[in-house]
């Protein structure tokens, strides 16, 4: 479905009356989510009417001082998902309207979405002319108003389109990505909205790659997939999204920096949580939730109590409500028919989201058909939101029987062609007016985040040199965010100089600072270096960061003298660790040298966490150099204790259940027995024991025969050669160059029993593609392999015989002749693999 899962319907307060009627359940199409099959209706009401705009205005309810007006609704624009204003404050709508036009999910394979290009001719802050920018679409998800047209997702394709002869309709059609999303692919489990952030990078929720357009060329780079529906940005570029459950997560640090070493998978600084309390206080009952059945998701007085469908989020940064107000975060949540808002603080980095809700929110409606999927900033500083306005909002993948009753019993199927555009602004007595944005360099002051944005954004695209001085100027303004803009500018303009930077690493705003060490390249180091007085969390943080990049001796013994100062915060230590990747053993022997015995405590921390990082790379060497080390310190001592703690803690997911792999040594270390005589109370001796079944080596008793690995031959090399290059080309992007694959996009390779199980299964996912749910490595996986089937027989032996020997992988090579077999069984399948049908290949079914 169009925002992130939808997972309900909301049924009517003034009708609420309980009562125990049974009925017959429909046919949930996710059997394994479909719930219990006899569904009891607690709130039987009837069928309510769809309201016009004028009477759905009537039944909000907005937070004191404020008020809701309509900006567009249907006919000019139908089920809208998405949203983005251009420099002059035109309006681009992405159109779903395939989406979900009955149980079944017709409507969804036809052409008819569109992308809508809306105007406010005559100024009174309605809408009133509308032309289809891009038309006959099947499914598009996502737009952003972008370098004079806009970036477009239709899935699986995400596409660059312009007006160039002025008629509002797209007559460029330019592909950027092929992977943006699957075509018919699980609506709620794909690619969407893209963001022009501070650092010049466009950056998608639930989508791994970022872009970044220079000199007219959309170039690619890795980045982490987030979210689920909706992505935004704070004053000072921190991403913020969502999960249908959880209401508002950001990444601390930059994310960028976590791709530099997949095993942060659980750091706290990325896809951070941010509100404890995340209740909700609908205005009217809404049993009609997909998960209704269940007494923990309704109150007693059927109103639900926690999110089960947030899409959408927003940091509020415009300059038309109070200033109380600005960095607030508006979240909508479409199944209870509300936006909730959250006020945020900011201590060392670190950020919270506080619930300002007794017992309403910002705005609530009784209609349950308002269904708000995002919320933006505009030109005029208002808040604006996208209301998809339907009764089915779930989609059919993830119905549950009682869901399915709920609407059948309700007639909530039609209608399904309306939607709405609203705009929320202070009860002031002029309506606040649109900024039309240029390349003008003071705009960089302008109070509103998004006319900041903007100007940033057309400068860096201009390109223009000629705008460099003032730019530079801007650096000594006195407002810390045009500094900030200032020096964003500069970077996209690849006009920073050290002389530049230097002076805004002693910038007075830590937010400055930390931009600065952000932006610095290796030329900068020996300042970087120096930068010992520094004291706010935030810039050590990026310190860290940048100073393990370099992979300098200096800039190491620099970041080890950090950590032993500042080790315990948890900021500065995971941006350390981000660049220690391969190095972990060789820094914590660097860093135990700064021991003293007044900042162990510093210290330990993070030797635990480069132990667990250790324990999760699964490589024999660096594991040995690690108990070397903590062999050689004092006998029980902290450093021996942190570092078997670390090395004992198998896996990423403490809740996996795999098995710790073997790992084979040539012999048995002298510091196994150095250790186990030093590990002698009870707790210590269980690590140590956990360590020690890990290890194995010939002669071990109780181990099993050491793998037998058989060379390949010169063909199987000359394909495993033509493997690799395929992978680092078609494969990389997702499962990444080191095989640990992405969070929310690909899974791991390394170590997978995919991988190394039956080369047949693994040449069926290539052919054909797997759907998910999948279990690897003990973690669940609801994502799709797209199939390959272009790859020749050669190519797919190649790139299988790659990653079942590459990554200290054992396995054994494939054929060609083995793929051609497989091609040939499977010829005529169009359907994805499942994980059932791959795991039950063989196996005779019995009939009764």
């Amino acid at each position: 479905m169009p925002p992130p899962r939808f997972p309900s319907l909301v049924l009517r307060s003034s009708l609420f009356i309980l009562a125990s009627s049974f009925l017959p359940s429909a046919q949930a199409v996710h059997q394994k989510n479909a719930g219990p099959e006899e569904v009891e209706l607690k709130f039987n009401l009837p069928p309510p009417a769809p309201l016009s705009p004028e009477e759905a205005k009537k039944t909000f309810k907005v937070e004191k001082g404020f008020h809701i007006e309509l900006v567009a609704s249907e006919p000019m624009i139908e089920s809208p998902v998405a949203m983005s204003f251009d420099a002059q404050g035109r309006l681009y709508v992405v159109e779903m309207r395939g989406y979900m036009h009955d149980l079944e999910g017709g409507g969804e394979k036809e052409p008819t979405g569109r992308v809508s290009l809306l105007e406010d001719t005559d100024g009174d802050g309605r809408m009133d002319k509308a032309t289809p920018f891009l038309d006959n679409l099947v499914m598009p998800r996502a737009v952003l108003a972008v370098n004079g047209g806009a970036l477009i997702a239709v899935p699986p394709n995400l596409y660059f389109c312009k007006d160039t002869d002025g008629d509002g309709k797209a007559d460029v059609k330019d592909v950027v990505a092929t992977d943006f999303g699957t075509l018919g692919g699980q609506p709620e489990h794909m690619a969407d909205t893209p963001v022009w952030a501070m650092d010049n990078a466009i950056w998608s929720a639930g989508y791994s790659t970022r872009f970044k357009l220079r000199s007219g060329v959309w170039q690619k780079d890795t980045g982490l997939g987030r979210g689920q529906w909706g992505l935004c940005q704070d004053d000072f570029g921190r991403l913020y999204f969502n999960y249908n459950s959880d209401m508002l997560r950001a990444d601390l640090l930059p994310t960028e920096a976590f791709t530099r070493n997949p095993l942060l998978r659980n750091a706290t600084s990325i896809n951070a949580k941010l509100a404890a309390d995340q209740t909700l206080y609908p205005s009217h009952p809404t049993p009609g939730v997909n998960r209704g059945y269940d007494p923990k998701s309704l109150r007693a007085d059927g109103t639900l109590s926690k999110p089960t469908g947030t899409c959408g989020a927003l940091i509020y940064r415009g300059d038309a409500f109070p200033a109380a107000y600005r960095g607030n975060a508006f979240v909508p949540e479409p199944c209870a028919n509300l936006v909730k808002r959250f006020t945020m603080r900011e201590k060392d980095g670190i950020v919270k989201a506080t619930n300002t809700a007794k017992t309403t929110e910002f705005l609530t409606s009784t209609d349950e058909r308002f269904r708000p999927v995002q919320a933006a900033n505009g030109p005029d500083g208002a808040l604006y939101l996208v209301d998809m306005y339907r009764g089915i909002i779930q989609h059919q993948s993830f119905l549950t029987h009682y869901l399915i009753a709920n609407i059948e019993a309700r007639k909530l199927e039609t209608p399904f062609n309306q939607g709405r555009i609203w705009r929320i602004v202070p009860d002031s007595k002029e309506r606040p007016q649109p900024v039309k944005v240029s390349k003008d360099v003071n705009l960089l002051t302008h109070a509103n985040g998004w006319v900041r944005d903007t100007a940033q954004r057309l400068l860096v695209e201009s390109g223009d040199a000629a705008t460099v001085p003032a730019l530079k100027e801007m650096l000594s303004n006195e407002s810390a965010l045009a500094r900030l803009h200032a020096l964003w500018t500069l970077d996209g303009l690849a006009a920073v100089t050290p002389d530049l930077l230097r002076p805004a690493l002693a910038d007075k705003d830590a937010q400055v600072r930390a931009a600065a060490v952000r932006i610095a390249s290796r030329d900068l180091a020996p300042d970087l270096i120096a930068l010992s007085a520094e004291k706010d969390a935030l810039v050590l943080a990026n310190l860290a960061i940048k100073l393990t990049s370099f992979n300098l001796p200096d800039a190491d013994a620099a970041v080890a003298k950090l950590l032993a100062s500042d080790g315990k915060n948890t900021l500065i230590r995971e941006g350390a660790l981000t660049g220690m990747r391969g190095r972990e053993a060789a820094f914590a022997k660097l860093l135990v040298g700064q021991l003293t015995k007044e900042n162990g405590a510093q210290i330990m921390p993070v030797v635990e966490a480069l132990g667990s990082l250790l324990a999760q790379a699964n490589k024999a060497g660096p594991f040995e150099e690690m108990l070397d080390l903590a062999a050689a310190q004092p006998q029980g001592g902290a450093v021996q204790v942190a570092a078997i703690k670390g090395l004992a803690s198998s896996s990423s997911d403490p809740k996996s259940k795999m098995p710790a792999k073997l790992l084979w040594l040539n012999a048995e270390p002298a510091s196994l027995k150095t250790l186990k005589a030093a590990m002698t109370d009870k707790s210590s001796a269980k690590l140590f024991a956990n360590v020690a079944a890990r290890l194995a080596w010939p002669g071990k008793p109780g181990a099993p025969p050491p793998p037998k690995i058989v060379p390949l031959n010169e063909a199987q090399t000359a394909l495993f050669e033509k493997g690799k290059t395929i992978y680092a080309t078609l494969c990389a992007a997702c499962h990444q160059p080191h095989g640990f694959g992405l969070d929310g996009l690909a899974p791991p390779l390394v170590d997978s029993e995919w991988v190394l199980g039956k080369p047949e299964i693994l040449t069926r996912i290539v052919l054909n593609g797997l759907a998910g749910p999948v279990k690897v490595s003990g973690r669940n996986f609801n994502l799709a392999m797209p199939p390959l089937p272009q790859l020749t027989d050669e190519d797919i032996a190649g790139v299988l015989t790659y990653i079942r020997r590459e990554w200290e992988h054992t396995g054994s090579p494939v054929e060609t002749k083995a793929v051609k077999t497989v091609r040939e069984q499977s010829k005529g399948r169009m359907a994805m693999w499942s994980e059932e049908e791959l795991k039950n290949l063989g196996k005779k079914t019995s009939s009764k």
